[in-house]
């Protein structure tokens, strides 16, 4: 990783993409060794847990905090809806518009999920004018935890809580579960969805929930297809008319 770390540095050193999670730790933590020059950036989408924002400020004081063009749940007001797996627009604003012209230095590993399997090492995106180098992309987790062990390099504590990835509250690649605990955990950021939800409606009615932005929420929490979710909706209702008879 040092050695891939070392052949690509530019002349104007990297742009390092840091997340404040396990994997960024590990690269900002080659990156010293292998003595480049880089300059590290976190963008501050607004919905990360504050546990891992107060960890990034304790322990990562050089690092740049990259403010969002929009915030979340403007997003949400101006996309007349939250985002899904299939309609992820958030990392659109919210990442994906740091780093353009330069050469990206982060910790996206192929184990992570099958699509970013199909990455390389080493690429160029001539749709976002940007090459990354994911040094670590055949790293396993068990890889990146004896790093951190071996190096005793410190990492946010809500890892040994549980947490088996760290990142935005309400993320759509979250699964139903996931999306339960980190809204019991934070509610403010669930009313703050609720409500930039309730404000798009009123403006722009859902073609199939009109204005009715709790069932929406519902409906998004539950991973289901539209069609799926007034079916059990339906069955429930039947369901409770027979047992009121």
């Amino acid at each position: 990783a040092i050695a891939l770390i070392q052949e690509h540095e530019p002349p104007e050193g990297y742009f390092l993409a840091f997340s404040g999670g396990k994997d960024s730790v590990v690269i900002y933590d080659l990156a010293v060794k292998a003595g480049v020059r880089f300059d590290a950036h976190y963008n501050n989408t607004q919905i990360d847990p504050p546990e891992l924002r107060l960890f990034i400020k304790r322990n990562y004081p050089g690092v740049d905090w990259i403010p969002p063009k929009k915030t979340m749940f403007e997003l949400v007001e101006m996309h007349n809806c939250l985002p899904t797996r299939i309609m992820r627009f958030c990392c659109k604003y919210l990442k994906e518009h740091s780093g353009m012209g330069r050469v990206l230095l982060d910790g996206v590993r192929g184990a992570e999920s099958a699509r970013r399997a199909k990455r390389k090492r080493v690429e160029k995106s001539y749709q976002v004018d940007k090459i990354f180098v994911h040094a670590i992309f055949d790293w396993a987790d068990g890889d990146v935890w004896k790093y951190i062990r071996d190096n005793n390099i410190s990492y946010c504590k809500l890892y040994d809580e549980g947490w088996s990835r760290i990142g935005c509250i309400g993320c759509p690649m979250s699964t139903k579960k996931q999306l339960e605990f980190q809204f019991e955990r934070y509610p403010g950021i669930k009313n703050a969805y609720l409500r930039s939800t309730k404000t798009a409606f009123l403006n722009n009615p859902h073609k199939y929930f009109g204005t009715d932005y709790e069932l929406y929420f519902e409906w998004w929490m539950s991973k289901l297809s539209v069609k799926e979710f007034f079916h059990n909706k339906r069955m429930e209702q039947n369901t409770d008319a027979l047992i009121k008879e």
